[in-house]
């Protein structure tokens, strides 16, 4: 393992261990405290989150973007600092952190015994979100991780999402699309989020009036099993609750060949996520390169900022 590795890892432990302990105002005044020091020293992710901002909000002028920077920063930081703290959590309050509008949709479709796959985009704490499922509603899911570096942070993830009750399956290797299909056919619920490529048969699509690639994942699933496709956006309310909303689903064309169907209803899911994030750009956690016109050609799928 790398120093660099090394030095993440331990961070990432340093975290899990010692943030959960912290009194929650100790908590959230560490969280703004090192959201506004890393908004100040402009780093590259900063940089990279205002390009992306100013994208979403077009009409908005130097002020308006930093502004939207810092806000994007803090609630960022909200995101890691719940779930450093999550696995503490009660059932109550988590329960009363949450609310998600139009979730009949999903419980409607379960209980027709369909599969269903809830595609969201990175806005506000997916995470609890995941955790209101399992532990408020006791609906379990099926996900899926991007393998990390080095392997020990991504187990920790691993185990951090086990913990809540989701099953974790690696998004590299090749057999998580199998393994998602059989559980979507046996009236199962899959939660993917869904709205940045990482891999080479991502399908462009137009976001906010520019080309971007998303996974071509939620659409084929859908088409290969049957199951109710839903994109979900979320968003933070004061603290600590945190908004949701599950949009209308995403239907399988009734013509065209595979390919055209997948960009089809890739599409209607980026206008799903570009509707919730422009209503709530601070909360969209994108400090990744995203959009084509962006990335440098060596390295195609944006892996770097």
């Amino acid at each position: 393992m790398s120093t660099r590795d090394r030095v993440a890892d331990g961070l990432y432990g340093l975290g899990w261990s010692a943030v959960k302990k912290l009194p929650e105002p100790a908590a959230e005044a560490l969280g703004r405290t090192i959201a506004d020091t890393a908004w100040k020293r402009r780093g590259q992710g900063v940089r990279r989150l205002e390009a992306n901002l100013a994208r979403v909000v077009p009409d908005a002028d130097p002020t308006r973007l930093a502004e939207l920077s810092r806000a994007g920063m803090r609630s960022y930081m909200r995101y890691w600092m719940e779930s450093f703290r999550l696995p503490t959590w009660s059932a109550e309050r988590v329960r009363d952190s949450v609310q998600i509008n139009d979730f009949h949709q999903v419980t409607e479709g379960m209980a027709a015994g369909r599969g269903v796959i809830l595609a969201l985009p990175h806005l506000a704490n997916w995470d609890l979100a995941g955790a209101w499922l399992t532990r408020t509603l006791d609906i379990p899911f099926t996900t899926v991780a991007e393998r990390l570096k080095p392997e020990s942070l991504y187990d920790r993830f691993v185990a951090y999402r086990e913990s809540l009750g989701m099953e974790v399956l690696p998004h590299s290797g090749g057999a998580a699309f199998g393994t998602l299909a059989r559980r979507l056919r046996a009236g199962g619920l899959v939660c993917l989020v869904a709205d940045r490529d990482l891999s080479a048969s991502g399908v462009e699509v137009k976001y906010f009036g520019e080309t971007a690639r998303m996974p071509a994942g939620p659409a084929m699933l859908a088409q290969q099993t049957g199951a109710l496709l839903l994109p979900v956006t979320l968003w933070y309310g004061p603290s600590p609750k945190m908004y949701g909303r599950v949009h209308p689903p995403v239907d399988v064309p009734q013509t065209g060949t595979r390919a055209e169907k997948t960009s089809s209803m890739t599409q209607l899911l980026a206008d799903a996520y570009a509707t919730g994030i422009a209503e709530h750009p601070e909360d969209w956690h994108m400090l990744q390169r995203l959009w084509l016109s962006d990335l440098d050609p060596r390295h195609p799928r944006g892996a770097t900022s």
